[in-house]
């Protein structure tokens, strides 16, 4: 059980309400008072079998000036109430107290964060430490070296590079090097970032003139965590800072872990100078699990979750879902939402189902708008300029290239692609998409660009 699975008083807020409550007006004086607020906002806005389902048995533990924490009865549930319903949550606690708030959601066992930065700091998701990481063929090598890193961290392998394709472990493995520093010696500085949101940060801190904190932030670190560091690549700005936040860390005998979808000699438009530094330590690639590994990892993840299932039963899904962990985790759950929502029998026929239901919801086809938003992204360009009436080389090539990627992509008509772009003709978007056709058969770079971001879009989807 963990350490403070309790009501805390809600600091901050309640101080708030009592200062500006109109005369006479009785204001929430507790977590459970402003929680029952949430659910009434939540019970316009879904069904009353979704409420029971899914907030029933959810209790508020504590709310702060940045964050409700939330205990649910299972790992299944905690999962689906922080994918599903965690933005309606922030909404509703945002039309209540006109603030931003994380939201986290927790299940008997699970430790109360810390109240950090949860911009920079690791992610409390149980689960993800080595005892949970099943190991196999295709993993032996990135899970050694990862545990070598825990053990003797800046010292062993500096830096270590992980890379493979979505849904075989990456995460995980990044994750449990923190957790497992983190727990020997908790006064370790660690800082987690995705790629993407080192860029964003950046900008803001450029925007707002707090560039010199943001240095602090990132360069005085023992542990640095950053997770598909291909989102970088290609932005010129962000990787020359890049470079000197991994300077001073590495110099300063710190730790540094990435993960990425491929190696760094496959990211074309990545600077040499971090290439050079992505390969001074140890790459470790995670290829896509064996029969053994994917039953052992269907067995863990049932018991996990409470799930008895039968021989045949692990047999029949490893046998059928064979490139992805997440797929393969993603059956157990749903067939533990038979079993906890239908009351259902598991038998093979659930598990054929099943697998029907995590394939046909993992067919993915990106939206136009993650499209745009990737390509404006790799560019360095706002996604307005890329809609716009902007004539520039670089916008117009981009432009050129996010309504080829729509096309090849989506199922979007000429004339619906037009419209994404401030309502370009068919014959437009037919010329732009004929140009980089052309220039695919006789440019090099066009196709590197391409595939760069396809790559992205289908990380920043998927993951």
């Amino acid at each position: 059980m963990g350490k403070t699975l309790k009501a805390n008083p809600v600091y901050g807020i309640i101080e708030w309400l009592e200062k500006c409550a109109p005369e006479g007006v009785k204001i929430m004086n507790s977590v459970k008072d402003i929680w029952q607020k949430v659910l009434d906002i939540l019970a316009t806005q879904l069904t009353p079998t979704a409420m029971e389902t899914w907030f029933l048995d959810c209790v508020p533990l504590e709310l702060d000036d940045c964050r409700l924490v939330l205990l649910t009865s299972s790992e299944f549930k905690q999962e689906i109430i922080t994918k599903r319903f965690s933005d309606r949550i922030k909404a509703a606690l945002y039309d209540l107290f006109a603030s931003d708030f994380e939201v986290i959601v927790l299940t008997e066992g699970d430790d109360l964060p810390s109240g950090k930065d949860s911009a920079n700091a690791l992610p409390e998701m149980a689960g993800y430490t080595f005892d949970h990481f099943i190991v196999g063929n295709s993993n032996r090598f990135a899970h050694a070296a990862a545990v070598a890193v825990s053990d003797n961290p800046g010292k062993t392998y500096n830096p270590l590079f992980i890379y493979g394709h979505s849904g075989l472990g990456k995460t995980h493995l990044l994750l449990a090097i923190g957790n497992a520093i983190q727990q020997r010696d908790p006064r370790k500085r660690i800082v987690y970032i995705k790629g993407d949101e080192f860029t964003n940060q950046l900008v803001r801190a450029i925007k707002n003139g707090t560039t010199e904190d943001f240095h602090n932030k990132y360069r005085n670190v023992d542990l640095f965590l950053v997770d598909d560091i291909q989102f970088i690549a290609g932005k010129q700005q962000t990787q020359n800072e890049f470079f000197h936040t991994f300077n001073s860390i590495y110099e300063a005998g710190n730790q540094i872990v990435i993960t990425s979808d491929r190696p760094p000699q496959e990211m074309a438009t990545l600077d040499d100078r971090l290439r050079t530094r992505f390969e001074w330590g140890l790459m470790a690639d995670i290829q896509p699990p064996d029969l053994e590994t994917r039953m052992a990892i269907t067995r863990n993840k049932a018991s996990q979750l409470g799930l008895m299932l039968s021989d045949d039963a692990v047999t029949y899904i490893a046998d059928n879902i064979t490139d992805n962990i997440r797929r393969l985790e993603g059956v157990v759950k749903k067939l533990t939402a038979y079993k906890e929502i239908l009351n259902e029998i598991i038998d093979i026929d659930s598990v054929k189902r099943a697998i029907k239901d995590v394939i046909k919801e993992g067919i993915y086809t990106p939206t136009p708008d993650t499209i745009i938003r990737e390509t404006a992204r790799y560019f360095q360009i706002e996604e307005s300029e890329l809609r716009g009436q902007s004539r520039s080389k670089s916008v117009a090539m981009a432009r050129q290239i996010s309504m080829y990627l729509i096309r090849t992509l989506t199922n979007l008509s000429l004339q619906s692609i037009g419209e994404m772009y401030e309502g370009r003709n068919h014959a437009t978007v037919l010329s732009s998409i004929r140009k980089v056709e052309n220039l695919l058969q006789t440019d090099q770079h066009t196709g590197i660009v391409v595939r760069d971001i396809t790559s992205n879009i289908n990380s920043s989807e998927r993951e």
